[in-house]
């Protein structure tokens, strides 16, 4: 069971793919190595299911704790539903690997990319991402293939290949770049506010990494003696394209033009003119070909009718210039945005509105309690900004069951979440826990970035200190041969019967989150430039929209909102804080009715909707916490008196005690022959004994004269 290996090395790391040693029964399987990182991917095909006309691609990402040395911490103690991060990481493997196939490929086909090993210094996602391609490869599955994906960080002036966890943290840049021979097919990218230029010489610079890639997967199928399997071309039958062509294709131009109508007036027509071609072919001969080829396949016509459409609709775009709604190319639709369009009990709303998509994010102030445990494979452990996605059917006119979130919203709403962490105040500076949920109302190309607008509308009603507002743009392609148009803004039947989605996201000053997918086998990094910066004019005027609606964030919280107060203190002295079970946090909780968080690090939040309670807590705890010294003098109310002595306040918190012979300077015969519980007093530090024990005198120290009644 050695199993043959092939290894490549660049920027000092190794990538080593083994292949023959595990999973003999997966139609192929590879192990893919960096450092102690192992992933293993297979890729399987069974046969293909009839009465479907889409590829029925599965792919999967697992995770398995032991590859950490954990023991998972749910009730069961095993892995069951996947994180959230990793359905993103199966997303990543899907969005390149699904352009790749044949269109004709109705073959079920699962990729399983699972985690047996992990190395903190070598994420395993661009891993997974590669072993896709060699499995498929492995398997004989014909595919527009190979492919491979690299992550880029930026660190000062330089760029870093397959960076480790903690550079990813410290980077401006966290880019992830799969290409094929072809080009670039898939771009996922973070950044903090990085220029265009910037994110460009890094796809570039990837690129040149996954060339490498590729040809190691090459030679280690040569090795192997197998040959790879190309998708062959496949005539399909003429006859009834032919006959759309000829009943239908005038009709569809015309409707195409109507640059005025609406989506819903567009769609009616256009379901007319594919019902009156229906009509035609049912009052055909048996015999007819036409006939034939629609009573054979119920989805041939619609297939054959999309496919016209799509092709009228680029020529238009193509040759005239113009789209669908009669918008120049680097045009965006429409703009309204709103802020607080929600009652103040919600702490910020924000709504959006671009052409028909409309996006509604609200925005909730939590606590540091209410910050998120991930319990997976990335070392780090919790999330503290949390953005959510939904998508309803009623934003495009269906009807449906209403489930969990699926893969598409998990990955919109990490694509917002991303584009929008590097405007995010600092902990120490806003220590609230923040949650923005989009709400899609209605849906016609680019959500996603109008959960970005929507969702920096929301947290500047909030109050949320942003360092800059952040808007956001999809482009879109229109590809024949040589011939190349950049969209700007797409809708929906753009998106749709165009070869690429790019999401570009960003503040004035540069950008903050890329997602690029396409529907073509690869694109040259030329073009994917010119589509970045096609975005920016186009970002630019969206934020000025947003600006109009809200300049800048509220000065003021929802009185909704919790209150606040953050602060550090000695991290040995956590322990004086909390008390014996517990029990002197608690005590500080039910005196002042706040909520109080203490971080290893020292850092202190108290939560409170009253100020005044906030405040005193923090005197309290800051009371507790501050070190004494002999001979300082203070002022405070007896708390307790006892057989041998009293016991005064000095600090909130904390106390001392007097003993009965340092009550005066004569004998005291009974303590409450000089003090009582309540009396003020002003006593001195005599000592503190070697277990911290606050001794007070009141010899020698004047005392205040009480206030007259």
């Amino acid at each position: 069971m050695q199993g043959q290996t092939q290894s490549i090395s660049f920027d000092g790391r190794e990538i080593r793919l083994t292949t023959g040693r595990f999973a003999p029964q997966a139609g192929g399987s590879v192990l893919v190595e960096c450092g102690d990182t192992a992933v293993l991917v297979t890729a399987t095909r069974s046969n293909p299911r009839e009465g479907i006309d889409f590829l029925p691609l599965i792919c999967d990402y697992e995770e398995r704790l032991y590859a950490a040395g954990r023991i998972p911490g749910s009730f069961m103690r095993r892995e069951s539903r996947p994180p959230e991060r990793a359905t993103l990481i199966a997303r990543l493997i899907d969005r390149p690997m699904r352009p790749l196939f044949p269109s004709w490929m109705r073959d079920d086909l699962q990729i399983v990319a699972t985690c047996l090993s992990l190395d903190e210094r070598v994420p395993p996602d661009v891993l997974a991402v590669t072993g896709a391609s060699m499995a498929t490869l492995l398997a004989k599955i014909p595919f527009h293939g190979p492919m491979a994906a690299v992550r880029v960080g930026l660190l000062g002036d330089d760029f870093v290949l397959n960076p480790s966890y903690r550079e990813i943290e410290r980077s401006d840049l966290d880019l992830v770049v799969a290409g094929t021979p072809e080009g670039v097919i898939m771009v996922e990218a973070g950044g903090n506010q990085l220029p265009e230029q910037d994110v460009i010489e890094a796809i570039d610079f990837g690129y040149e990494a996954v060339g490498e890639l590729i040809k190691a997967q090459l030679n280690l199928i040569k090795e192997l003696g197998i040959e790879q399997v190309l998708p062959e071309a496949r005539s399909e039958d003429e006859a009834l394209p032919a006959f759309l062509e000829k009943q239908c294709a005038k009709d569809i131009g015309e409707v195409l033009k109507q640059f005025s109508q609406t989506k819903s007036e567009r769609d009616e027509k256009l379901d007319a003119i594919k019902a009156a071609a229906a009509e035609k072919i049912t009052a055909l001969k048996d015999d007819d070909a036409v006939k034939v080829a629609v009573t054979s396949n119920g989805k041939a016509l619609g297939n054959s009718y999309k496919s016209l459409t799509k092709k009228l609709m680029r020529q238009q775009i193509l040759k005239e210039g113009k789209r669908v709604d009669g918008r120049k190319l680097d045009e965006v639709r429409p703009i309204q945005a709103a802020a607080g369009v929600l009652p103040r009990r919600v702490h910020g709303s924000g709504l959006f509105q671009r052409g028909l998509t409309q996006v509604l994010s609200c925005a909730t102030l939590g606590t540091p309690s209410d910050a998120q445990e991930m319990d997976d494979l990335n070392p780090s452990n919790e999330k503290t900004y949390l953005h959510h996605y939904n998508f309803p059917p009623y934003s495009v006119g269906e009807t449906r069951p209403m489930r969990s979130p699926g893969r598409r919203e998990i990955g919109h709403g990490a694509l917002a979440e991303r584009a929008l962490v590097p405007v995010l105040p600092s902990k120490e500076s806003f220590p609230y826990v923040l949650r923005v949920v989009s709400e899609c109302l209605s849906s016609n190309g680019s959500t996603s970035m109008g959960s970005v607008c929507g969702s920096t509308l929301a947290l500047m009603d909030a109050g949320v200190p942003l360092k800059a507002p952040v808007s956001g743009a999809a482009m879109g392609l229109i590809k024949e041969g040589e011939e190349v148009r950049i969209l700007t803004d797409i809708q929906g039947i753009e998106d749709f019967l165009g070869d690429m989605d790019f999401k570009v996201a960003g503040t004035e000053k540069g950008i903050t989150a890329l997602q690029m997918d396409m529907k073509i086998t690869g694109l040259a990094v030329k073009t994917v430039a010119e589509a970045i910066n096609q975005a920016r004019p186009a970002r630019l005027h969206i934020l000025e929209k947003m600006l109009e609606a809200i300049d800048k964030p509220r000065d003021t919280l929802s009185p909704h909102a919790p209150r606040l107060l953050s602060f550090r203190i000695d991290p040995e002295l956590i322990g004086t804080v909390i008390g014996p079970g517990g029990r002197t946090i608690k005590g500080i909780t039910e005196r002042t009715n706040t909520k109080i968080d203490i971080e290893d690090g020292g850092i202190v939040t108290i939560a409170s909707h009253d100020g005044a309670a906030a405040e005193e807590a923090q005197r309290i705890i800051e009371g507790l916490t501050r070190r004494v010294s002999e001979g300082e003098v203070f002022s405070g109310a007896v708390t307790r008196v006892i057989p041998i002595g009293a016991f005064v306040e000095i600090l909130p918190g904390k106390e001392g005690m007097i003993h009965i012979s340092q009550l005066s300077e004569a004998r005291v015969e009974k303590v409450e022959d000089v003090v009582n519980v309540g009396d003020q007093v002003t006593v001195r530090v005599r000592e503190i004994d070697n277990r911290g024990r606050i001794n007070l005198t009141l010899r020698g120290v004047p005392q205040q004269e009480p206030a007259p009644v």
